[in-house]
C-alpha cells in the first residue's frame, strides 16, 4: 500500500526528473501523491505510474 511508504515528510526523488531535486511528500491518498520538490514546486503524481525513490538520510 502506497500510503505506508510515502508518509508525509518522506524525502523522495522522481526517477524521470532528477532536475526537480529532492521533494518532500505532503500527502498520499488513494495512489495520488503530492510532493513539494525543491526545484519544481508542488506536483501531484499517480502512484500507479510513478515509482518515487526514497532518499535515505545521512
Amino acid at each position: 500500500m502506497l500510503e505506508s511508504v510515502y508518509v508525509p515528510g518522506t524525502l523522495v526523488r522522481h526517477p524521470e526528473h532528477p532536475e526537480w531535486g529532492v521533494g518532500m511528500v505532503q500527502t498520499a491518498i488513494n495512489n495520488k501523491i503530492t510532493v513539494n520538490f525543491e526545484d519544481q514546486g508542488k506536483v501531484v503524481l499517480d502512484g500507479n505510474t510513478v515509482k518515487l525513490e526514497v532518499v535515505k538520510p545521512g
